[in-house]
């Protein structure tokens, strides 16, 4: 008997109904405790640390740049959630002509829908049965909402669950090109996309395709020859579909390190940009098309503000901001202003800093300004981003959408 039936939909979502009659006055009560109303309008050097700020300024110069760089290739925006996390930013990124967001987790994409986001591209497969339940009961409610698949027996779980729910659900297939996810490209995407196709419950809406793995690949040329080397297999599959008279409507992929490479890919339609908005060390370094040696299209507008809280042994620091405020990503934090700083944040809840040479003294309770190794998982252990202008607290950002991993 299909778990989807009917009767396992409807009170699968009775379920969910009574559990989120509660969820308005508690998500209140908890938004109340973690927002910092008294930080507006303190200079960001007084907040209590370790403390996640975004420079307004900078971050909507970032938003703003994508657009502008990609206005007249044909190529769309469609962000990624999973770098800030945030209702709030993903309006900004929709408001500044965004086609929507991309989604990695469910939990994720049911933020954004349920805080006022329309248009929610989920980019991983749904494949237990409470996750696709779920996924069919946010597409009941939601319908601006797109699921993926890449296997046939999902493609069928995905067709009893929309039929149980009543639905015609949205639903891109995955192209594997990193060996993560997804289906090969070639033959087997066509049958799977043609069975989508036929199925009464489901619209096959299109392709995505992410290479994450040349997102850092160093040098412009270099990044864009394997990222256009590493397409070539979808785009022929790409027009194996429309040749056979599917609908194509999304061909979307890529990320911040190919956002200006993809619009030379046939039929490509958006970038699936996320650090873009907040930059990382890792990005800084990869270089750009007109920087060989720094990645500068993008401003860095998020950093982590720590406090020394021990300078006894010359030649090394202690900040309060170790792991559980950077995570242990790779290359390390990099001290605003401190070249020659080494930090590490390998330890739970200091950080620990040596150096040969510093530019100034630093006297316990002193703080620093730190850019981050990876801002997706650094944004995912902040209840709230301080909105930074002219270097005083604006707005607090909540991050609504933190460790939801599901």
């Amino acid at each position: 008997m299909s778990s989807f039936s009917r009767r396992n939909f409807l009170q699968t979502s009775a379920l969910a109904g009574a559990g989120t009659l509660l969820a308005p006055a508690l998500q209140a009560k908890n938004l109340e405790m973690i927002l910092d109303k008294g930080a507006i309008g303190k200079s960001k050097w007084d907040l209590d640390t370790p403390a996640l700020i975004v420079d307004l300024d900078k971050m909507e110069r970032n938003i703003k740049k994508v657009h502008t760089r990609l206005q007249g290739t044909g190529v769309g925006v469609r962000p990624h959630v999973k770098t800030h996390k945030s209702p709030a930013i993903a309006k900004m990124q929709v408001a500044a002509g965004a086609l929507g967001v991309c989604a990695a987790k469910l939990g994720e994409a049911e933020v954004m829908l349920e805080n006022g986001i329309k248009n929610v591209l989920l980019t991983t497969v749904n494949v237990s049965a409470p996750k696709i339940i779920k996924a069919m009961a946010l597409r009941k409610k939601h319908s601006g909402f797109i699921q993926a698949v890449d296997n046939a027996q999902n493609i069928q779980d995905l067709q009893d669950a929309a039929k149980a729910a009543g639905i015609k659900a949205e639903v891109t297939l995955d192209i594997d090109v990193i060996g993560r996810t997804g289906v090969a490209p070639g033959e087997q995407a066509l049958a799977l996309a043609q069975m989508i196709d036929k199925m009464p419950n489901l619209k096959f809406c299109g392709i995505l395709a992410y290479d994450g793995g040349v997102q850092h690949v160093v040098g412009f040329k270099a990044r864009q020859e394997r990222a256009l080397k590493t397409f070539e297999p979808v785009v022929k599959t790409y027009d194996m579909m429309k040749a056979a008279g599917l609908n194509m409507e999304i061909f979307s992929g890529g990320g911040t390190g190919t956002y200006d490479i993809m619009s030379v890919v046939p039929g490509f339609t958006d970038v699936q940009v996320g650090s873009y908005l907040f930059m990382d060390r890792q990005y800084v370094e990869i270089g750009g098309e007109k920087n060989e040696t720094v990645f500068d299209d993008f401003d860095v507008s998020l950093t982590v503000i720590a406090t020394v809280i021990n300078n006894r042994v010359p030649g090394r620091l202690t900040t309060d901001s170790g792991a559980k405020a950077f995570t242990l990503n790779k290359p390390t934090p990099l001290v605003i202003g401190e070249p020659g700083f080494n930090y590490n944040a390998g330890s739970d809840e200091f950080g620990a800093i040596t150096f040969e040479k510093a530019n100034k003294t630093y006297k316990v309770g002193d703080k620093l300004e730190i850019i981050a190794p990876h801002c997706d998982p650094i944004v995912n252990l902040y209840d709230i981003i301080y909105g930074i202008r002219n270097d005083k607290v604006e707005s607090i950002i909540p991050v609504l959408a933190r460790g939801k991993s599901q």
